[in-house]
């Protein structure tokens, strides 16, 4: 189950197949998956959870964020659950703690919402002009008011201030946008968000209209012309889900798998769209780039 649709998440899925099958199960030969998809819309998250633990699954595989989760909990204390989102799954009652989860859930914490303030001030070294910062972020996402007050700590730190724009809908994220033209704020973060992940091509095609520098949390947002992206190696997180779902398919339980954190981060700059801002890249931020998209 997750919350993008299945064109937008295909190569998540196929990486997830390939760390079952690292685990020794092939779809169609000893393990059959049943997909679930929302696309974007959290919403129908519950009932696409029910759906799959009235079947039942031998497990439960709840990728896209905390929604997801957190559905796939509600709709079952008993079947394994394997999640990847970027919310403490401790604080939200997923798991007494990362190393013994101790119920039925475990999988991936993804720190992605946890990095936003580090792609604020990598923005910053970027814009280093703008006192002003937009932050667009998704009210409709559970962890949208962390993600507001820990933008807010994280721009008074390095000096600058931030406008927070809120969009949950494709209508809201263009309003946004003109928004961000007519008050002229010189840059722009995007908090993440599945649903903006969904949106992200909107998204980045905005960017390019308004000429905004925009930081994002994903490197398919670099990948489809986004200025620069600082987060997780998403790849690497969805094989590692397989190979958890594998364990647990083999008799391993939630309950004694710790809760893995990545340990692959990737800043990834696009300078053919740097160019098209008449945006000189900083050296020392060139630097520390793990890939440079020309």
């Amino acid at each position: 189950m997750h919350s993008r649709g299945p064109d937008d998440a295909a190569y998540i899925a196929a990486t997830f197949r390939r760390g079952l099958r690292d685990g020794g199960f092939i779809d169609g030969q000893n393990v059959k998956i049943e997909y679930r998809w929302a696309h974007g819309q959290f919403g129908q998250l519950p009932a696409l959870a029910q759906e799959l633990a009235r079947m039942p699954v031998a497990v439960l595989v709840a990728g896209g964020g905390v929604p997801t989760a957190m559905a796939a909990k509600a709709a079952t204390s008993t079947i394994p659950i394997v999640f990847a989102m970027s919310g403490d799954p401790v604080k939200l009652g997923l798991a007494a703690s990362f190393n013994r989860p101790g119920a039925n859930a475990t999988g991936m914490n993804t720190l992605t919402t946890a990095l936003d303030p580090k792609r604020l001030g990598l923005l910053h070294d970027l814009v280093p002009g703008a006192a002003r910062i937009g932050f667009l972020v998704n009210a409709n996402f559970p962890p949208s008011a962390l993600q507001i007050s820990d933008a807010e700590e994280a721009a008074r730190a390095i000096g600058v201030r931030i406008q927070v724009l809120r969009a949950s809908s494709e209508s809201e994220i263009e309003a946004a946008f003109e928004t961000v033209a007519k008050e002229r704020i010189r840059a722009l973060a995007v908090a993440s968000s599945p649903f903006f992940d969904t949106r992200r091509k909107q998204i980045v095609a905005l960017a390019a209209r308004h000429a905004v520098p925009a930081m994002y949390h994903f490197r398919e947002y670099a990948a489809a012309g986004g200025l620069i992206s600082y987060g997780i190696d998403i790849v690497d997180v969805h094989h590692q889900v397989g190979l958890y779902t594998s364990q647990i398919l083999k008799g391993a339980k939630p309950a004694d798998l710790p809760i893995m954190l990545p340990t692959k981060f990737d800043l990834v700059i696009n300078l053919k769209t740097a160019k098209a801002l008449a945006l000189a890249i900083p050296s020392g931020v060139l630097a520390i780039a793990d890939e440079v998209i020309e």
